[in-house]
């Protein structure tokens, strides 16, 4: 509302307040008069109001308000609904909007990178180091078959290395990669086990027995024996081996065992024992270089168990 002042108004926003002051008073104006009289009466009563306020405003800027109020000037008209509305009100929210973006891109890009990290890039180094093992198998067969023919001079052995590489490389051929590995593997057992050099001593120690018997529960009438073996290294350290028990026919990875012997052997033994607290003859297998199999005293015999 404007205020005393001896200052001019300017006319557009006199004009404003104008239109602003029919709207008040035009339905009341058009309640007591009818509609060709609205308008004079309107100016009238506009001069009035103002004049009661210590306005003069000319009669043509009142005149003009009241035109403008039939053309609605100076009315806001919200825009209608449409594609430019939609964007400009998108624009507008910006601020809001654009927060929740951020926050939901940043969650992409952490779980994109996670799954990356975690998943693809150990699959894609496990591919990798796969396709490096396949490609380097051929050398690794030729170099092993190699390294077999200079531990062994026995031909039979000889032979079975290379068909272990023949097996391989077809194995590798038809795209059968653990049939490829299996052969590598048995290699380098067989290669493994031509180096090993040790001796099976009789165990004569304080906590551990030198020699057992068992009566089998399928043969009661017979009588079986062993003798407690543990293989040592020329270090003097003593190796694990792998021992099938006669008794529960599993393979199991033991560090001493029952070697079956004859009466004979087991007797003597104990007599050793018996004599001075010491098995003077302790050794009762020798593994060579270049051997696959221990070579025993005689009198030992098939069979071992692991447990008394």
């Amino acid at each position: 509302m404007a205020s005393k002042s001896d200052a001019p108004l300017d006319d557009l926003m006199m004009a404003m307040d104008v239109v602003d002051t029919l709207r008040h008073e035009e339905g009341q104006v058009a309640r007591e008069l009818k509609t060709d009289e609205r308008d004079a009466a309107m100016v009238e009563r506009l001069r009035q109001v103002y004049a009661s306020q210590g306005i003069d405003v000319p009669d043509h800027i009142l005149k003009a308000g009241v035109e403008d109020l039939k053309r609605d000037r100076f009315v806001y008209s919200p825009p209608s609904a449409g594609f430019q509305r939609t964007l400009a009100m998108i624009y507008i929210s910006r601020s809001t909007w654009s927060k929740w973006l951020a926050a939901v891109v940043a969650v992409v890009i952490v779980c994109i990178a996670a799954w990356y990290f975690i998943v693809k890039l150990p699959a894609q180094r496990a591919e990798a180091d796969l396709l490096a093992r396949l490609q380097a198998l051929p050398a690794t067969y030729t170099e092993l078959v190699g390294r077999i023919d200079s531990l062994t001079e026995n031909t039979e052995i000889e032979a079975n290395a290379a068909r272990l590489a023949t097996d391989g490389n077809l194995a590798l051929s038809d795209g059968n990669n653990e049939a490829a590995f299996k052969a590598e593997a048995d290699l380098r057992d067989l290669a493994g086990r031509l180096q090993e050099v040790f001796e099976v001593r009789i165990i004569s120690r304080e906590g551990v027995p030198t020699g057992v018997s068992r009566i089998p529960e399928s043969n009661p009438d017979t009588e079986n024996y062993y003798i407690v073996v543990e293989a040592v290294d020329a270090d003097g350290k003593i190796l694990e081996r792998r021992i099938v028990s006669e008794e529960s026919s599993k393979v199991e990875l033991v560090d001493k065992w029952g070697q079956r012997v004859s009466e004979t052997i087991y007797n003597a033994v104990r007599r050793d024992k018996m004599e001075d607290g010491i098995v003077q003859k302790g050794v009762l297998g020798q593994k060579r270089r270049g051997e696959l199999d221990i070579k025993w005293r005689s009198g030992v015999q098939d069979g071992a168990i692991t447990k008394w």
